[in-house]
This record gives C-alpha cells, sequence and structure tokens, in this order.
C-alpha cells in the first residue's frame, strides 16, 4: 500500500490559487436625462449646433438615481465614466462619493447628420435615428470619427472593462446609449453574456457576466 505524505504547510498550494478566480461583471449605464430640450423642429444643419450643445450639456435637474443603480455602485471595484458632462453627473449622482475614472474612451461616437435641405425639419430624436443611420450604414462621418474607429474604441475599451473585471469585482460604466451598445457586441463576442438588461432609457442598466 502506498503512504502519501502530507504535504508540508509552507508548501502546500492556497485553494484559491486551484480555482480560476471568477471575474466580476460589467455594468454599462446610459446617463440620466440631459436638460437640453428635444421638443423642437429643426434643419439637418440645425441639428449639428443642437448636438454641440447637448455634448457640453449637462443632466435635467431633478433626478434621482434608481435605487437598483444605487445598490450597484455600492458593491462597484470601480467606476468609469465618460468625460462629457451628462455622463459625469450621473455617475457623481449615483457614487455617492465614491472614486470615479473619467476616460474620453467611452465617450459617444459622433452623429454627424447628413446634407438634407434646410426645409426638411425633424425633432431632434428623430434627427439622431437618422443620423445614426447615416453614420452606421455609409460611413457619413463628416470629418469626425468614423464607424470603423469608433469600432476599433469600443473593442478598446471592452478589453478595458474585462481586465479591470479579472479582479473579481464588478466594473460599472456611466456613458452613452449607442457606443454601450457597441462595447456590449464586443463583450458578446470576447464571452459575456448579457444577463440583465434595462434596455436603453435613461439611468438604465446592461449587465454582462462571463459565460
Amino acid at each position: 500500500m502506498t503512504v502519501h505524505q502530507p504535504i508540508p504547510a509552507d508548501e502546500a498550494q492556497p485553494v484559491t490559487d486551484l480555482v480560476a478566480q471568477k471575474p466580476g461583471a460589467i455594468i454599462l449605464t446610459r446617463h440620466g436625462e440631459p436638460a437640453l430640450s428635444r421638443k423642437c423642429l429643426i434643419s439637418a444643419r440645425q441639428y449639428g449646433d443642437w448636438w454641440g450643445k447637448y455634448e457640453i450639456g449637462g443632466l435635467l435637474a431633478g433626478q434621482t438615481p434608481p435605487p437598483e443603480l444605487l445598490i450597484a455602485a455600492e458593491g462597484a471595484g470601480v467606476i468609469y465614466a465618460s468625460t462629457r458632462p451628462r455622463a459625469q453627473e450621473t455617475a457623481i449622482a449615483a457614487a455617492r462619493g465614491k472614486a470615479i475614472v473619467s476616460d474620453a474612451l467611452f465617450i459617444e461616437a459622433p452623429l454627424p447628420p447628413p446634407n438634407f435641405p434646410d426645409w426638411f425639419k425633424l425633432s431632434p430624436k428623430w434627427w439622431g435615428v437618422v443620423s445614426r443611420f447615416w453614420w452606421h450604414a455609409f460611413d457619413h462621418h463628416d470629418g469626425q470619427e468614423t464607424r470603423r474607429q469608433a469600432e476599433a474604441r469600443a473593442e478598446q475599451a471592452a478589453q478595458v472593462l474585462i481586465d479591470r473585471a479579472s479582479g473579481g469585482r464588478d466594473v460599472l460604466v456611466f456613458a452613452h446609449g449607442y457606443f454601450n451598445h457597441m462595447v456590449g457586441r464586443r463583450l458578446k463576442a470576447d464571452g459575456w453574456r448579457l444577463a440583465h438588461n434595462q434596455g436603453f432609457k435613461y439611468w438604465s442598466q446592461r449587465r454582462y457576466e462571463k459565460r
């Protein structure tokens, strides 16, 4: 009969080293409702000006983070936020004093409107839809970030988040609707599943977990 001698305590490998640590979740959150009104009819050229104001504007006053988001922020190991004011103000409201890592990597993909005549007018909401379609389908970027460049940025952002989540703590991101969608696609391609989905409304969360 073979007798196995016990492994000396100083040579025993900790159990935590034998089992791969499960990554934390990655939570992509859209900012709160901006102050700039969408209740107007404007031309494509005017929408370009409107978007410029939107990019530097903050949140509509009187909003509070939903309780579920406060819980996510409390449990996060790191909180990222786009450098845009609407994302910064959302992160500050939810983080409640916790440190926030501001990073332009998470800003929204651009929305240059197509060159439609001035008599053709839509609300900013619908100009956003039209502009995103033109940017995505026809690569209409008007000298701004191209679709290919934005996709590369989304891949870079996804890898940053995956690296941070590898430590086992949740990673919370405050950013923008379409860019969050782009990052989410890259996470899925890298083996993450959408475990909780609140859609793309203001203050919403999309939680990804490693399969």
